[in-house]
């Protein structure tokens, strides 16, 4: 006898790289040496620092208990002085600052809190998976606004006012843009604040790739005058500091907004772990010349991505900001997933097909920049 599922069990689908990196697995068993260019893994380590602050707390014996939900006082006030220097942006420790269990975590508790079934969430037509899917699993209903790829794929403002209804609760946007690279600009924060208040809607950013091969000095949605009143934004360690398997990140915005995720996050899980807060206090004190070489390294091997994507006949935007390059297909090729599918078996590398991350996206790939030159170069001579 089989339980009978809910719903929202039926309605979600698996994670596309949960499904792809079983079959990159299985090959790799069989023993093929797989060149995985397809996920944003960062393959560099955490500071010096941060190490040995995880080290040391995991040391004491009264580091491995409970912690507050809201996180040590020393990680929220280290959050605030790294949001004061990296942004230029203010924020309260006490009142404005939620630790979480990285940015996905957050995506879930916000959607928790704001949304009712049948409440319309706006989520990008290309975007970070996670928007549409939680907002499905909550029982909202997801309407895609449109990117405007002949203009830095930016938000269509004008389309997006028609989309906009009594039951229009949130929208998801996300610059530095992930999967296009498109870079944040402080007209296009002003833009999304001025619409989320002509429409009273939660605005919610999602901003991890800011200090990744930036271009211009990085921006926070929360710099724009009254974006407190209407916006949420979340960071998180995981790309920025090389710790992405630590899930390290955290939500700022108002005291009504905190308090308001609060209460569900206090009744989904516990306060992270004492270790790894104090290991985030010392990663949030990188140095920028520490970011700088981080970046150094990322750059090296864009050299070699774009000789990748020449080789397939893609094209792409040089100014594009992240750890990815987006790109689109030949007229010649048929199609995103035979590609892909063909590149994994007959020439054992692994790339993202650009639909998963919207229907917009059937004709782009996205390559990742989180491996060593050398292996890219080594995907490049594979396809000869």
């Amino acid at each position: 006898m089989i339980i009978s599922l809910a719903q929202r069990a039926t309605q979600a689908q698996e994670y596309y790289f949960s499904v792809k990196l079983a079959e990159v697995r299985k090959l790799m068993a069989a023993g093929h040496d797989v060149i995985n260019m397809g996920i944003g893994n960062p393959d560099q380590s955490p500071s010096e620092a941060t190490i040995a602050a995880l080290s040391h707390s995991a040391s004491q014996a009264n580091s491995h208990g409970y912690q507050a939900y809201k996180g040590i006082p020393g990680f929220r006030q280290s959050i605030v002085q790294w949001y004061k220097r990296v942004y230029g942006v203010s924020l309260d420790p006490e009142t404005e600052i939620l630790p979480l269990i990285g940015s996905k975590e957050g995506i879930t508790h916000i959607s928790l809190t704001f949304l009712d079934a049948d409440d319309e969430v706006l989520v990008p037509e290309l975007g970070y998976p996670a928007y549409r899917a939680v907002s499905q699993m909550v029982g909202a209903n997801v309407v895609e606004y449109p990117l405007l790829e002949d203009q830095g794929w930016q938000p269509d403002w004008e389309a997006m006012q028609s989309l906009v209804n009594s039951k229009t609760k949130l929208l998801w946007l996300n610059y530095p843009h992930m999967p296009t690279g498109a870079p944040a600009t402080r007209e296009l924060f002003e833009n999304a604040v001025q619409f989320a208040k002509k429409h009273k809607i939660l605005l919610c950013h999602d901003n991890p790739y800011s200090l990744i091969l930036n271009q211009k000095p990085p921006i926070s949605l929360l710099s724009v005058e009254g974006a407190k009143e209407v916006a949420i934004e979340l960071n998180s360690m995981s790309k920025s500091h090389n710790m992405a398997g630590w899930r390290v990140g955290w939500m700022s915005g108002a005291k009504a907004y905190i308090d308001a995720v609060l209460t569900i996050k206090s009744n989904v899980d516990s306060g992270m772990f004492l270790g790894i807060q104090q290991a985030a206090v010392a990663a949030l004190q990188n140095t920028d010349q520490w970011h700088q070489a981080q970046n150094d390294i990322y750059r090296s091997r864009l050299d070699a991505a774009k000789a990748f994507l020449k080789a397939l006949h893609c094209t792409y935007d040089e100014s594009q900001e992240g750890m990815f390059l987006w790109a689109k297909l030949p007229e010649n090729v048929l199609s995103a997933e035979q590609l892909v599918d063909e590149l994994l078996y007959q020439k054992y590398i692994f790339i993202a097909p650009g639909f998963i991350f919207g229907p917009k996206g059937q004709r782009y790939i996205r390559l990742s920049l989180c491996m060593p030159a050398e292996r890219i170069w080594q995907a490049v001579q594979r396809l000869g």
